[in-house]
Order: C-alpha cells, then sequence, then structure tokens
C-alpha cells in the first residue's frame, strides 16, 4: 500500500533572473497573473485553482514540483517519512498547508493541501462550451480572435534521472500513482521511460500525471499545462512564434496519452508545454508496454523529437 494517493499535480516551482521577462513569457504562453512579490510570482490558468506556476527571483532554475494531498491527514502521513520536514503553514499567496520532502534522485517536493481556490475566469469564445454540438454554428459566425492560448490547468510533469527505478518506485509507494505505459530500448529489460497516472479508484483521470525518463544527467525535462482546445493550441503556437520564442518540438498528437502536443522554451530554456485532447482512464486500465519509437510514435507531426527534447534537461 502507498503512503497517500495524492489528488492531483499542484503547480510547479521555478527560479528565473527577471521576475519582468518571465512574467511576458508567461502571459504570451496563456497563464494569467494572480499575484506578484518583489520576490515571486504567481501565474493561475482559466480554472479555480489559485496557482499553477510559481516563479522565484533567482538564478535559472528548476526548484520543484508540488502535489495536492486529498487530506490533511495524508500531509500527516508523509510528514512521518525519513527526510521530511513538519507540517508547515504555506507562507504564500493562497495558504494551506505543505510538507516538503526529496525523491530519491535530490528532486524537492512539496505536498500541499487546503489551498484557496478563485472563481474560474470567463473565456471569450462562446463555441467552445456550448454543450450541443449539433446546434454549434447555427446562426453564429465562428471567428477564433487570434493571441495567447487559454491554459487552463496543469497537467503533468517530466523529469529524468539517472536513478531510475529508484525514482520510478518511490513516486508509487510514496504517492499512489500507477503505471499506464512503459518503453524500452533494445531488450525489454531497458526500460527507458515510466508514464504515471493518478489513482483516483473509479474516477477517470489523464493518461499520465507523471513521467520519468531514465538519462545520464539529473533534471527537468517539462511541465505541461492542459489549453482549451485544438484552436487554442494552434493559435498559441502561432502567437508564441510572431513573439520570437523558440519552438522545441511540435504540433503533434502523441501516441501515449493521445494528446495534441505543442512544446516551447521560455527565456532559460524550461520547456513549456501546451496540450489538449488526453486519453482519460481510472484504476483498472492496465499498463502498457512497448519499445520506444515504434510505440511511442504518434500518427501525425514531427518525429523523432525536434529540438533536443529527448535528451533535455534543465538543472
Amino acid at each position: 500500500m502507498p503512503v497517500i494517493k495524492i489528488a492531483n499535480i499542484a503547480y510547479g516551482r521555478m527560479q528565473s533572473p527577471d521576475l519582468d521577462l518571465a512574467e511576458q513569457f508567461l502571459t504570451d504562453f496563456g497563464l494569467v497573473r494572480v499575484e506578484r512579490t518583489p520576490r515571486a510570482l504567481y501565474m493561475r490558468g482559466t480554472d479555480a485553482q489559485h496557482h499553477v506556476h510559481i516563479t522565484e527571483l533567482g538564478e535559472p532554475r528548476y526548484r520543484s514540483l508540488a502535489w495536492r494531498a486529498q487530506s490533511y491527514d495524508d500531509l500527516v502521513e508523509i510528514s512521518k517519512l525519513e527526510g521530511a520536514s513538519g507540517i508547515e503553514s504555506i507562507d504564500e499567496p493562497g495558504g494551506g498547508k505543505r510538507v516538503r520532502i526529496e525523491d530519491p534522485t535530490g528532486y524537492p517536493v512539496e505536498i500541499v493541501h487546503g489551498m484557496a481556490e478563485l472563481a474560474p475566469l470567463p473565456i471569450a469564445r462562446p463555441h467552445l462550451n456550448m454543450g450541443n454540438e449539433s446546434l454549434r454554428r447555427q446562426g453564429e459566425l465562428f471567428r477564433v480572435p487570434s493571441g495567447p492560448s487559454h491554459v487552463k490547468r496543469i497537467g503533468h510533469a517530466v523529469i529524468m534521472t539517472p536513478e531510475f527505478e529508484r525514482t520510478v518506485a518511490w513516486y508509487r509507494q510514496t504517492l499512489g500513482l500507477l503505471c499506464s505505459d512503459e518503453t524500452y530500448r533494445g531488450e525489454p529489460t531497458n526500460i527507458v521511460g515510466s508514464f504515471n497516472r493518478l489513482d483516483r479508484g473509479q474516477e477517470y483521470v489523464d493518461h499520465h500525471v507523471l513521467y520519468v525518463m531514465r538519462g545520464i544527467k539529473t533534471g527537468f525535462n517539462h511541465i505541461s499545462f492542459e489549453v482549451q482546445d485544438l484552436d487554442d493550441v494552434l493559435i498559441g503556437h502561432e502567437h508564441l512564434q510572431a513573439r520570437g520564442y523558440r519552438p522545441t518540438w511540435g504540433v503533434g498528437r502523441h501516441a501515449l496519452g493521445s494528446q495534441i502536443f505543442d512544446y516551447w522554451f521560455d527565456p532559460w530554456d524550461r520547456v513549456h508545454e501546451h496540450w489538449t485532447d488526453s486519453d482519460r482512464v481510472n484504476a483498472q486500465h492496465p499498463p502498457g508496454f512497448g519499445e520506444a519509437g515504434i510505440y511511442t510514435r504518434g500518427p501525425w507531426g514531427p518525429y523523432p523529437p525536434t529540438g533536443g527534447f529527448a535528451t533535455h534537461a534543465s538543472p
């Protein structure tokens, strides 16, 4: 039995030397500022979560991933683990409580509970949620405005580690993640990638919330955010391109998870992903297994991954 079963991913925490430049990129990416202090920037999506991305002032680095506990009791259980902090009050916008701990690679992990929620943000594109698709565009002109994507929520994160087996085992045994798919190279014993999802019982969840890559480096590969729909992926792509940002990989459709994806570097070469249209599975879904490159090639889009994506690891 795992120590706890997390409710979801909460936010990513980065560090950047210029908060103005960080805010400009994240705004162009489709996030919305919810609060900014002299030392940190907090950005949200259109869903109710208070923030999904934190940038602290300092030299460029990846700081931590945060995960939402289902209850305060879960914080109590995590705080009992060797190396864990006590239960702390979060002295940041959104509030709540947390426990800090490290995974076997040394990645900082925050387990949070009780953070404030905000009213969802309206989307000025009424065609997105009309409900009855058979009535769509009857007497209504379909005009998609240009501009940034509209990020809904944080979806998943990807980390690279030479401590592959220990890291995957830790997230499953400590946070209750389940295997959705694993990939190998050469021999089936040489597993190089592990897609892991939440365990919410009968509830359907995204195909993966954490992907762990085997690599010679320890680092952060990318952080991923759901946007509204396919149009939102494509208008965001053109907006980021027009603003001079550097693309990494996309637009395409993944095989594992089936998301339509688009990846971009931020000004400090951290990769941020837009995606839409993910597979949804529950705890009864059997894990898949296949050879990387054959099993992982999507039906359309650039392949193999471009822009150094497959070997990228921000420190």
